[in-house]
């Protein structure tokens, strides 16, 4: 039997605020632990939450981008479940009246993913497990809890089951990051944890409409951990349907380091959270003034200027220069688009220069003469492109040798230093070509057309 994955994601997103959700504590990652914290954000008896007009306002914008519908009127819940990094013992989020409903979001591929909802929440502390191996867990003889995370605006977003495919969900990933980041809603930096998501995975036989029991995959923080995760948990599941077995629906640990993924707790469902309406919050009802005015307030969105670059060069290099944050720079660069689209994903790629320091220009120049420069001299220009003042000609001045009259020479100097290995080509090995050729690179520091030292060489070998 062919099988089909039938895959969902729940993306959670640090919002760029200054403060938190429900108090006015300053917002620093990396800050002394429990150094951002107050009576609020602590569940002291007696205090109350108070929104951040900020986080609202980001998530309607975020709405717009993913074609939702942001709701009339919205309210706060609590969601109930009791674990150390949570201090009231329940959490403020939103349940049956988010903020955004029923969106839609474009892939390069032409698909769509349907969105569910996007809602505000606050986030929980953070557990730091101490004593153990690599911050895990399993192996620690103690927990300890900083709560400077506690209360950070946080909004989550939930896909429809709508993707197919591991490599179709790391492309919607990156491509949702960038236009977070392109909003300036959140920096979403996986490493620190502003960028979380959990992945819910199931199978069915091809062909079938059937939605079978999800296992979720979760707080996962990369790309391809995520798409290798969803590869594992598919051959997984397979397996246990071939074997004539049912799958269980749970909550698993992902670990790239082996090849299991343990569970942590059956899954819950929503009456296991005991939600109830935040008693302490008034619904919120966004006024379609300020709806409307954050609509306006939107920029080209990512995937939209994919499907124009797409016009110029094929779909994955325009999702790649796009998902990167190149396009801006290979847009205002000159020259051949396919060229300078391949060297800014490739060669200028590994220098890590930020784009918004190049000359555009310039680096148009240098891209022009790449195949009349040496190579160690076109790398080392990409690298200094950064630099103030960065000027092509200075690299281009120096380039290559092309006249005959010049290498001829240099190349009957290498044969006559090597006659040995001149009889030993001359007798059938000619793979002792490439040994001529470095000679006369190096003679020449790397400045020598190559091909042409090619051409010269045999022509002096067949005498």
């Amino acid at each position: 039997m062919k099988w089909a994955p039938v895959i969902g994601l729940e993306i959670h997103i640090h919002l760029k605020t200054k403060t938190k959700m429900f108090c006015r504590c300053e917002l620093e990652y990396g800050a002394e632990e429990n150094s951002r914290t107050c009576p609020v954000c602590l569940a002291h008896p007696g205090t109350l939450p108070v929104p951040n007009a900020r986080a609202i306002e980001m998530t309607i914008l975020l709405g717009h981008a993913l074609q939702c519908e942001v709701v009339e009127r919205s309210v706060f819940h609590r969601k109930h479940y009791f674990y150390p990094d949570l201090p009231k013992g329940y959490q403020i989020s939103q349940y049956d009246q988010p903020l955004c409903v029923n969106g839609r979001f474009a892939l390069a591929d032409g698909s769509e993913v349907g969105i569910t909802r996007a809602h505000l929440e606050e986030d929980a502390a953070k557990n730091v497990h101490m004593g153990g191996s690599g911050g895990r867990i399993a192996g620690a003889d103690r927990t300890l809890v900083d709560y400077n995370r506690a209360g950070t605006p946080l909004v989550e977003i939930v896909t429809e089951p709508d993707l197919r495919s591991s490599e179709q969900a790391k492309r919607f990933l990156q491509l949702l990051r960038q236009t977070v980041v392109e909003l300036g809603i959140s920096d979403a930096e996986m490493e620190k944890g502003s960028l979380r998501f959990d992945v819910n995975v199931s199978i069915r036989p091809e062909g079938s409409d059937e939605l079978r029991t999800r296992t979720e995959l979760k707080n996962m923080n990369s790309f391809n951990f995520a798409a290798k995760g969803i590869e594992r948990e598919i051959k997984r599941q397979i397996g246990i349907y071939e074997s004539g077995g049912e799958v269980e629906q749970e909550t698993l640990h992902f670990d790239p380091g082996n090849e299991s993924a343990p569970p942590l707790r059956s899954k819950e469902e929503a009456q296991d959270y005991r939600y109830l309406p935040e008693p302490d919050l008034v619904p919120l009802v966004p006024g379609r003034e300020l709806v409307e005015r954050l609509r306006g307030e939107l920029p080209e969105l990512p995937g939209a200027r994919i499907a124009r670059l797409a016009d110029e060069l094929d779909t994955d290099l325009a999702e790649g220069l796009v998902t990167s944050g190149r396009d801006r720079l290979f847009e205002q660069v000159p020259g051949e688009r396919r060229a300078v689209a391949n060297v800014l994903m490739n060669q200028w790629a590994a220098t890590g220069v930020d784009p918004a320091a190049v000359d555009a220009d310039e680096l148009g120049k240098l891209i022009e003469a790449r195949d009349r420069i040496p190579r160690a001299a076109f790398t080392e220009a990409l690298e200094a492109t950064g630099e103030p003042g960065f000027e092509a000609e200075r690299y281009l001045a120096d380039g290559q040798i092309e006249a005959t009259a010049d290498l001829e020479p240099l190349v009957e100097h290498v044969l006559a230093a090597n006659p040995s290995q001149v009889d030993d080509y001359r007798g059938g090995k000619e793979g002792l070509l490439g040994f001529f050729v470095g000679q006369v690179m190096k003679e020449t520091g790397g400045r020598a057309n190559p091909k042409l030292v090619n051409e010269l060489l045999r022509e002096k070998l067949k005498a």
